[in-house]
């Protein structure tokens, strides 16, 4: 994303003292002129920002959990697994509100049945290795490495934190994610549509906003799981 912030892009070269050495009795406005600070300006264009990735899987009806709380029917299978592996590869830091955290702890430790194919190994690895932040006013501790525990959510330490990071950043859980995007943070959405209507339950996109959106890539698997990427049109 391209930073806007073109009064912080001009970097002052030298600095001329204005006068005639005997205490600047008089001023010529074309000296004063020809005398201004010299400036390089670097084109806010060239300044690269790490992008904020909202990334979710739902059912076809928009649901990330049922009514009941499950979402056992959104587990993806080896083909989508491997899939959001490379795309969350190159994430170098995920933001999680607590229940999501909690959901995502399992893959600190990665063992015991489900965890054992190459996939999810795959996918524990990448996770282990990515920084965390977690949003809560009730959790004391994190359970997992390279985590920290943040208590409200700042739109401007999170711009911040996209300006200085290297890598994209993930961010998980509709309710964190809403905050996110009423701030106008969000600059892409990876979201997976599963085959199935549940009829109720948590809404993967948040109420209120209203949003353009450009079709980046779209990919069809065989179990019938649709894959869209959309970017946020400013």
């Amino acid at each position: 994303m391209i930073s806007d912030l073109a009064p912080r892009l001009l970097v002052p070269q030298r600095l001329h003292r204005i006068g005639d050495g005997k205490g600047c009795k008089r001023f010529d406005a074309a000296r004063i002129l020809s005398l201004r600070p010299s400036y390089n300006y670097v084109s806010p264009r060239s300044i690269i920002m790490a992008k904020l990735i909202y990334s979710a899987i739902m059912s076809l009806d928009g649901y990330i959990e049922d009514k009941e709380g499950k979402f056992d029917w959104a587990e993806p299978d080896a083909e989508v697994h491997s899939f959001i592996n490379e795309l969350e590869r190159g994430a170098g830091t995920y933001l999680y509100g607590r229940r999501m955290y909690e959901t995502m702890m399992a893959w600190e430790d990665a063992t015991g049945p489900g965890f054992d194919s190459p996939v999810m190994q795959d996918f524990a690895a990448t996770w282990k290795a990515a920084d965390k932040i977690v949003y809560s006013t009730t959790l004391q501790a994190a359970s997992t490495s390279r985590t920290r525990i943040v208590r409200n959510f700042d739109p401007w330490a999170v711009s911040e934190l996209k300006s200085s990071a290297k890598d994209d950043i993930l961010i998980g859980g509709p309710g964190l994610a809403a905050h996110a995007f009423k701030a106008g943070l969000v600059d892409e959405c990876h979201l997976f549509f599963i085959p199935i209507l549940v009829g109720g339950g948590k809404q993967a996109l948040p109420d209120d906003v209203r949003v353009k959106l450009e079709l980046l890539d779209e990919r069809r698997f065989d179990g019938g799981t649709v894959y869209l990427r959309y970017g946020i049109r400013t």
